[in-house]
Protein backbone atom coordinates (compact mmCIF):
# COMPACT_ATOMS: atom_id res chain seq x y z
CA UNK A 1 0.00 0.00 0.00
CA UNK A 2 0.98 3.26 -0.15
CA UNK A 3 2.05 6.04 2.77
CA UNK A 4 0.18 9.35 2.82
CA UNK A 5 -0.19 11.65 5.80
CA UNK A 6 0.17 9.29 9.22
CA UNK A 7 2.37 5.91 9.18
CA UNK A 8 -0.69 5.02 11.94
CA UNK A 9 -3.41 4.59 9.29
CA UNK A 10 -4.41 1.11 8.74
CA UNK A 11 -3.34 1.41 5.26
CA UNK A 12 0.10 1.48 6.44
CA UNK A 13 0.17 0.00 9.68
CA UNK A 14 -1.53 -3.52 8.08
CA UNK A 15 1.09 -3.71 5.03
CA UNK A 16 4.01 -3.10 7.16
CA UNK A 17 4.02 -6.60 8.82
CA UNK A 18 6.25 -8.69 7.06
CA UNK A 19 3.45 -12.03 7.52
CA UNK A 20 0.90 -10.12 6.15
CA UNK A 21 3.36 -9.55 3.20
CA UNK A 22 4.22 -12.96 3.20
CA UNK A 23 1.08 -14.14 3.00
CA UNK A 24 -0.96 -11.72 1.25
CA UNK A 25 -0.84 -13.32 -2.15
CA UNK A 26 -2.28 -16.31 -0.83
CA UNK A 27 -5.73 -14.79 0.73
CA UNK A 28 -6.18 -12.69 -1.81
CA UNK A 29 -5.25 -14.81 -5.37
CA UNK A 30 -5.59 -18.61 -3.24
CA UNK A 31 -8.13 -20.99 -4.66
CA UNK A 32 -10.42 -21.25 -7.58
CA UNK A 33 -11.70 -17.76 -7.48
CA UNK A 34 -8.30 -15.75 -6.32
CA UNK A 35 -7.01 -17.53 -9.24
CA UNK A 36 -9.63 -16.08 -11.30
CA UNK A 37 -9.62 -12.95 -10.02
CA UNK A 38 -5.85 -12.38 -10.81
CA UNK A 39 -6.20 -14.41 -14.43
CA UNK A 40 -9.21 -11.21 -14.72
CA UNK A 41 -6.84 -8.84 -13.57
CA UNK A 42 -3.83 -9.46 -15.66
CA UNK A 43 -6.19 -9.80 -19.02
CA UNK A 44 -8.19 -6.62 -18.44
CA UNK A 45 -5.00 -4.72 -17.51
CA UNK A 46 -2.97 -5.57 -20.69
CA UNK A 47 -6.75 -5.04 -23.32
CA UNK A 48 -7.02 -1.49 -21.05
CA UNK A 49 -3.52 -0.87 -21.73
CA UNK A 50 -2.97 -2.12 -25.14
CA UNK A 51 0.71 -2.28 -26.52
CA UNK A 52 2.61 -3.26 -23.69
CA UNK A 53 6.68 -3.74 -24.78
CA UNK A 54 8.54 -0.54 -24.20
CA UNK A 55 5.94 1.21 -22.78
CA UNK A 56 7.06 3.24 -19.64
CA UNK A 57 4.89 2.35 -16.86
CA UNK A 58 4.63 2.79 -13.38
CA UNK A 59 2.38 1.10 -10.84
CA UNK A 60 1.91 2.89 -7.68
CA UNK A 61 0.75 0.48 -4.37
CA UNK A 62 2.63 -2.67 -6.08
CA UNK A 63 2.44 -4.27 -3.24
CA UNK A 64 3.49 -7.87 -3.83
CA UNK A 65 4.29 -6.92 -7.62
CA UNK A 66 2.22 -9.51 -8.93
CA UNK A 67 0.62 -6.39 -11.45
CA UNK A 68 4.32 -4.90 -12.23
CA UNK A 69 5.75 -8.00 -13.22
CA UNK A 70 3.14 -8.96 -15.52
CA UNK A 71 3.80 -5.64 -17.30
CA UNK A 72 7.60 -6.40 -17.39
CA UNK A 73 6.99 -9.86 -18.66
CA UNK A 74 5.24 -8.14 -21.43
CA UNK A 75 8.41 -5.69 -22.49
CA UNK A 76 7.63 -2.38 -20.79
CA UNK A 77 9.68 -0.71 -18.60
CA UNK A 78 8.10 -0.50 -14.81
CA UNK A 79 8.46 1.47 -12.32
CA UNK A 80 6.71 0.12 -8.78
CA UNK A 81 6.21 2.15 -5.58
CA UNK A 82 5.06 0.88 -2.31
CA UNK A 83 5.45 2.09 1.23
CA UNK A 84 5.60 -1.04 2.85
CA UNK A 85 9.64 -2.19 2.45
CA UNK A 86 8.19 -5.58 3.97
CA UNK A 87 5.91 -5.96 0.72
CA UNK A 88 8.93 -4.62 -1.72
CA UNK A 89 10.61 -7.54 -0.22
CA UNK A 90 8.30 -9.89 -1.46
CA UNK A 91 7.55 -7.79 -4.80
CA UNK A 92 11.40 -8.25 -5.34
CA UNK A 93 11.48 -11.98 -5.09
CA UNK A 94 8.51 -12.08 -7.58
CA UNK A 95 10.77 -10.32 -10.23
CA UNK A 96 13.75 -12.19 -9.76
CA UNK A 97 11.82 -15.17 -9.95
CA UNK A 98 10.32 -14.09 -13.09
CA UNK A 99 13.79 -13.35 -14.68
CA UNK A 100 12.65 -9.79 -15.16
CA UNK A 101 13.50 -6.04 -14.44
CA UNK A 102 11.52 -3.76 -12.35
CA UNK A 103 12.58 -0.79 -10.90
CA UNK A 104 11.21 -1.14 -6.91
CA UNK A 105 11.33 2.42 -5.21
CA UNK A 106 9.75 3.15 -1.78
CA UNK A 107 6.93 5.96 -2.71
CA UNK A 108 3.95 7.89 -1.32
CA UNK A 109 0.98 7.54 -3.31
CA UNK A 110 -0.06 11.13 -2.02
CA UNK A 111 3.92 12.73 -3.27
CA UNK A 112 5.07 10.51 -6.08
CA UNK A 113 8.90 11.64 -6.67
CA UNK A 114 8.40 11.91 -10.46
CA UNK A 115 8.41 14.51 -13.14
CA UNK A 116 4.85 15.71 -14.59
CA UNK A 117 3.88 12.90 -17.18
CA UNK A 118 6.90 11.18 -16.24
CA UNK A 119 5.36 7.62 -17.41
CA UNK A 120 3.26 6.38 -20.41
CA UNK A 121 0.81 4.76 -18.34
CA UNK A 122 0.11 4.81 -14.58
CA UNK A 123 -1.71 1.78 -12.60
CA UNK A 124 -2.95 1.57 -9.53
CA UNK A 125 -4.88 -1.72 -8.09
CA UNK A 126 -6.50 -2.08 -4.72
CA UNK A 127 -5.20 1.48 -3.53
CA UNK A 128 -7.68 4.09 -3.86
CA UNK A 129 -10.22 2.17 -1.47
CA UNK A 130 -7.81 2.37 1.29
CA UNK A 131 -5.48 5.49 1.40
CA UNK A 132 -6.11 8.54 3.72
CA UNK A 133 -6.79 11.06 1.15
CA UNK A 134 -7.59 9.36 -2.42
CA UNK A 135 -8.46 12.56 -4.12
CA UNK A 136 -4.78 13.53 -3.58
CA UNK A 137 -3.86 10.00 -5.05
CA UNK A 138 -5.61 10.47 -8.23
CA UNK A 139 -4.36 13.85 -8.77
CA UNK A 140 -0.82 12.03 -8.60
CA UNK A 141 -1.31 9.24 -10.94
CA UNK A 142 -3.40 11.61 -13.62
CA UNK A 143 0.31 14.24 -12.90
CA UNK A 144 2.80 11.71 -13.74
CA UNK A 145 0.49 9.90 -16.75
CA UNK A 146 1.49 11.34 -19.99
CA UNK A 147 -1.50 9.35 -21.30
CA UNK A 148 -3.38 6.86 -19.82
CA UNK A 149 -4.42 5.53 -16.06
CA UNK A 150 -5.74 2.52 -15.14
CA UNK A 151 -7.14 1.84 -11.61
CA UNK A 152 -9.78 0.18 -9.63
CA UNK A 153 -12.36 0.52 -6.54
CA UNK A 154 -15.41 -0.87 -4.89
CA UNK A 155 -18.47 0.25 -5.85
CA UNK A 156 -21.24 2.02 -3.77
CA UNK A 157 -23.80 0.00 -6.59
CA UNK A 158 -22.85 -3.40 -4.88
CA UNK A 159 -22.66 -5.32 -1.90
CA UNK A 160 -19.28 -3.94 -1.15
CA UNK A 161 -21.62 -0.61 0.01
CA UNK A 162 -23.16 -2.75 3.03
CA UNK A 163 -19.27 -4.80 3.40
CA UNK A 164 -17.94 -1.42 3.50
CA UNK A 165 -20.06 0.11 6.34
CA UNK A 166 -19.51 -3.03 8.23
CA UNK A 167 -15.90 -3.04 8.61
CA UNK A 168 -16.46 0.30 9.25
CA UNK A 169 -17.75 -0.14 12.36
CA UNK A 170 -15.61 -2.98 13.29
CA UNK A 171 -12.84 -0.71 12.99
CA UNK A 172 -14.09 2.61 14.94
CA UNK A 173 -14.71 0.02 17.57
CA UNK A 174 -11.73 -1.96 17.45
CA UNK A 175 -9.23 -0.24 15.11
CA UNK A 176 -8.21 -3.72 13.77
CA UNK A 177 -9.52 -4.02 10.32
CA UNK A 178 -9.46 -2.75 7.03
CA UNK A 179 -12.28 0.02 6.68
CA UNK A 180 -11.59 0.80 3.01
CA UNK A 181 -14.10 3.12 1.11
CA UNK A 182 -16.61 2.69 -2.21
CA UNK A 183 -17.11 4.84 -4.83
CA UNK A 184 -19.90 5.82 -7.46
CA UNK A 185 -18.99 6.13 -10.77
CA UNK A 186 -19.98 10.09 -10.54
CA UNK A 187 -17.35 10.98 -8.26
CA UNK A 188 -15.05 9.03 -9.90
CA UNK A 189 -15.74 10.94 -13.55
CA UNK A 190 -15.87 14.31 -11.43
CA UNK A 191 -12.46 13.41 -10.26
CA UNK A 192 -10.68 12.33 -13.51
CA UNK A 193 -12.36 15.57 -15.02
CA UNK A 194 -10.70 18.21 -12.47
CA UNK A 195 -7.54 16.41 -13.30
CA UNK A 196 -7.52 16.54 -17.11
CA UNK A 197 -8.31 13.15 -17.81
CA UNK A 198 -12.02 11.29 -18.74
CA UNK A 199 -13.12 7.67 -18.52
CA UNK A 200 -12.17 5.57 -22.19
CA UNK A 201 -13.08 2.12 -20.60
CA UNK A 202 -14.72 -0.03 -18.06
CA UNK A 203 -14.42 -3.13 -16.44
CA UNK A 204 -16.92 -4.70 -13.67
CA UNK A 205 -15.91 -8.10 -12.24
CA UNK A 206 -18.27 -10.01 -9.89
CA UNK A 207 -22.45 -9.01 -10.09
CA UNK A 208 -22.60 -11.06 -6.36
CA UNK A 209 -20.62 -10.82 -3.96
CA UNK A 210 -17.14 -11.96 -3.92
CA UNK A 211 -17.23 -13.52 -0.40
CA UNK A 212 -20.60 -15.66 -1.69
CA UNK A 213 -18.49 -16.63 -4.82
CA UNK A 214 -15.44 -17.66 -2.06
CA UNK A 215 -17.47 -19.51 0.12
CA UNK A 216 -18.63 -21.59 -2.64
CA UNK A 217 -14.93 -22.05 -3.87
CA UNK A 218 -16.33 -23.06 -7.56
CA UNK A 219 -14.81 -21.39 -10.39
CA UNK A 220 -17.24 -23.08 -12.76
CA UNK A 221 -20.21 -22.07 -10.83
CA UNK A 222 -18.72 -18.12 -10.83
CA UNK A 223 -18.25 -17.76 -14.40
CA UNK A 224 -21.37 -19.87 -15.35
CA UNK A 225 -23.56 -17.35 -12.67
CA UNK A 226 -21.73 -14.33 -13.19
CA UNK A 227 -22.46 -15.17 -17.03
CA UNK A 228 -26.13 -15.13 -16.67
CA UNK A 229 -26.61 -12.40 -14.38
CA UNK A 230 -24.54 -10.26 -17.18
CA UNK A 231 -26.62 -11.41 -20.05
CA UNK A 232 -29.47 -10.29 -17.57
CA UNK A 233 -27.73 -6.68 -17.21
CA UNK A 234 -27.05 -6.96 -13.92
CA UNK A 235 -23.39 -6.86 -14.11
CA UNK A 236 -23.18 -3.29 -15.30
CA UNK A 237 -26.06 -2.13 -12.41
CA UNK A 238 -24.40 -3.97 -9.43
CA UNK A 239 -20.65 -4.87 -10.79
CA UNK A 240 -17.78 -4.56 -8.65
CA UNK A 241 -14.78 -3.99 -7.69
CA UNK A 242 -14.81 -1.85 -11.23
CA UNK A 243 -11.49 -1.38 -13.44
CA UNK A 244 -11.25 1.87 -14.95
CA UNK A 245 -8.82 3.25 -18.05
CA UNK A 246 -9.18 7.05 -18.62
CA UNK A 247 -7.06 9.18 -20.70
CA UNK A 248 -5.62 12.39 -21.02
CA UNK A 249 -8.05 15.04 -22.58
CA UNK A 250 -6.01 16.44 -25.56
CA UNK A 251 -6.91 20.00 -23.90
CA UNK A 252 -4.58 19.55 -21.30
Amino acid sequence: MSKGSSSQHYSYAAYADRDMARSFDERRFGGPIGELVASTQARVLANMIGRIADRVILDVGTGTGRAAVMLALGGARVTAVDASEEMLEVAGRRAADAGVRVNFQRGDAHALQFANRAFDVTVCLRVLMHVPDWRMCMSELCRVSERLVVFDYPSATSAAMLHSLSRRAVHAAFGKTEAYRVFGHGTITRELKRNGFSVRSVHRQFAMPIQFHRAIGSRRFTEFSEDILDRAGLLRLFGSPVTVCAERCASS
